[in-house]
């Protein structure tokens, strides 16, 4: 299908990791970009041309979360050695190390005011930080299995990307699954990623026990629960105004629930591998998912429709995120490969959007998640209608690819970063 204006285009592609990306964040300036991988390394982007990229040493095993701190002034990373790093993000490489969990260390989310960093593991557990102190503060324990991912609602929009590893790769990547299935049944059953809330109350999480946890960071009580008989969520993220939740399934699907009501929204079946990882754009509009089945795809919430099917991965992707401003959204997967795009279908009228690329069936006013009750429930299944974007078909004359790495040892330097976060908290 020929391209549009409004057509998400691949810019660019980073290469330096020697091994499947695991996770990807932007810095809130959208200068940078944070990858993690399976090669136990962590990187810096800079997205100017040809500038050095950063490759930080310090991990003993396969990285599984990345994200910046509100500011950017620090970068937090989780991992299968146990630990969570808080990096300085320099040519210097400065970092403090936590340890308190007793299992791989899945997901990383900051609060929306930094005072806080939260962490899932293999463990069972979700633990809360003091960035202020660098300390411990509480556990959170409900689920019966590994944590995969918790996100929490601050006072703003904190979105990242989580991944499970190697799920549902297919045939031509068996050897790849079943290496880091392999891993995973060695260490037990996993907290899946997790989130703060975007108003400082709660934390959703998800799990391999096939639920998905709302808990109020006031009382640290779980406070709702969604349970998922099919398979279980690899990664749970809030939308920006904190009412709903969207759940990347190992069952292939992606569900978006009304956390007001307790209600699904939208059940969209329009992946054939199993979901690894969504992220909201910042309107709210728009959601991205990465799947086993080596593509991305970009659902428009307002219609409940699927309108882009983008590829340029080979195998799996793990990890997706967009930029804080949304004019940007970057993948991940097991081809070692960062992929940078260009949103663009957001700069337009979003009727002119509609109107250009979903040919509507009916009259009625489209499910909204800002409505008060949720509408019926949408499968999503049968034939779909989608514009699908193969980059390797139309794109010759990319911005390469290979920018100069900066290796750099990591040394531990947890007062230097106090006095980081002291100074940025005193300004406040």
């Amino acid at each position: 299908m020929a391209s549009s204006p409004e057509d998400p285009v691949l810019e660019r592609y980073f290469k330096g990791h020697k091994a499947a990306i695991t996770s990807v964040d932007f810095s809130p300036n959208g200068k940078q970009l944070a990858t993690g991988s399976w090669d136990t390394f962590l990187m810096l982007w800079s997205l100017r041309p040809q500038a050095r990229a950063f490759r930080y040493v310090g991990h003993k095993d396969v990285i599984t979360s990345v994200q910046f701190s509100p500011l950017g002034n620090l970068l937090a990373s989780a991992s299968r050695d146990r630990t969570i790093r808080l990096w300085i993000p320099d040519k210097r490489g400065k970092s403090s190390e936590f340890k308190a969990h007793t299992a791989p260390v899945r997901s990383v989310d900051f609060s929306a005011d930094g005072q806080f960093l939260a962490s899932a593991s293999e463990d069972k557990s979700i633990k809360v930080w003091n960035m202020y102190r660098q300390r411990f503060l509480y556990s959170l324990y409900r689920h019966t299995h590994w944590v995969r991912c918790a996100n929490q609602r601050w006072r703003s929009s904190i979105q990242s990307a989580k991944t499970r590893l190697g799920a549902d790769c297919g045939s031509d990547h068996e050897l790849l699954t079943d290496k880091f299935r392999l891993k995973l049944k060695k260490a037990g059953k996993t907290t899946r990623p997790f989130r703060f809330s975007p108003d400082g109350r709660l934390i959703v999480s998800c799990s391999e026990d096939k639920t998905i946890k709302i808990w109020d960071t006031t009382n640290k009580q779980c406070v709702n629960n969604f349970s998922d008989f099919v398979g279980f969520a690899n990664f749970v993220a809030f939308n920006p105004n904190g009412t709903c939740i969207a759940s990347a399934g190992s069952d292939h699907t992606v569900k978006i629930w009304d956390i007001r009501v307790n209600k699904l929204l939208q059940h969209y079946q329009v992946h054939s591998g199993g979901v690894n990882c969504v992220s909201f754009h910042p309107s709210g509009n728009y959601l991205i998912t990465a799947s086993s089945d080596g593509t991305l795809k970009i659902l428009d919430l307002l219609e409940g429709r699927l309108i882009y099917t983008l590829q340029g991965h080979t195998g799996p992707v793990f990890t997706v995120s967009f930029s804080k401003g949304g004019e940007l959204f970057t993948s991940g997967g097991a081809d070692a490969q960062v992929l940078l795009w260009r949103t663009n279908f957001d700069e337009l009228n979003y009727k002119d959007v509609s109107k250009r690329n979903l040919k509507r069936l009916h009259f009625d006013s489209p499910p909204h998640l800002l409505d008060i009750y949720p509408r019926t429930p949408h499968p999503h299944e049968g034939r779909i209608d989608t514009v699908e974007i193969n980059p390797k078909l139309d794109v010759t004359d990319l911005q390469t690819s290979t920018p100069p790495v900066v290796d750099i040892l990591s040394f531990d330097s947890t007062t230097k970063i106090q006095e980081i976060i002291k100074s940025l908290w005193s300004e406040l």
